[in-house]
């Protein structure tokens, strides 16, 4: 199986149209055209690595700060988790970990393994790997509910000294997490998959070189 690249074309990324190799931007769109995405993996570690820092100190620090005529409580992601399912409200306890922890670690573990098995330069599978890439840029719009959730609740509970609630330090660093990996995502070329896609029963072929080197 040929690929674009191979035949002289260039697919726009944006529209999905093919243009011959060599045209400097997309006629239908205006999209500007490129074979590969030049360091497409540079940027997606950088990305990666910076969301990850921002992944701790939002499961470290607390995330929603409530106040009361008699006290003060502050709870982390988790222990908010935990806070809610003790009050019998498991499904929505399940779903805060399911968004704020499961879903953000899985994304973390799934853009480095598509990264890491591209740069090994053998893609075994590459329909399932451009499947998982898919789901990682679904879930990537979701992952903002727990930041909605704790907007939505500092935006109503504000009963002057009676009771308040605010956001803690934890809603910003999980917020910059969440967009760094989504432009982690967002910059994984998908086409690189194919370019070290090694079909079954097929040695690997060498990758042609980076759009910087040619």
């Amino acid at each position: 199986m040929s690929t674009a690249r191979e035949m002289g074309l260039v697919t726009c990324t944006a529209c999905a149209r093919v243009w011959p190799a060599g045209t400097p931007e997309c006629g239908r769109c205006g999209h500007r055209l490129q074979s590969r995405h030049a360091g497409s993996l540079q940027m997606v570690w950088a990305f990666w690595l910076t969301g990850l820092l921002c992944y701790i100190p939002a499961n470290i620090y607390p995330m929603l700060v409530t106040s009361t005529l008699v006290s003060t409580e502050a709870n982390t992601i988790v222990g908010g988790a935990v806070e809610i399912a003790r009050h019998g409200e498991i499904a929505i306890a399940a779903i805060v970990l399911i968004a704020s922890v499961i879903i953000p670690v899985a994304k973390f573990i799934a853009i480095a393994y598509l990264a890491v098995s591209v740069q090994r330069g053998r893609v075994h599978g590459a329909h399932g790997k451009m499947h998982l890439y898919e789901i990682v840029e679904f879930i990537g719009r979701w992952s903002m509910i727990d930041v909605f959730v704790v907007a939505i609740l500092s935006a109503l509970v504000q009963l002057s000294v009676v009771a308040s609630i605010h956001p803690g330090s934890a809603a910003l660093t999980f917020a910059l997490s969440v967009i760094f990996t989504m432009l982690s995502a967002r910059s994984f070329d998908t086409r690189l998959i194919w370019d070290a896609h090694v079909p079954h029963g097929q040695t690997a072929a060498p990758l042609p070189p980076s759009p910087g080197t040619e």
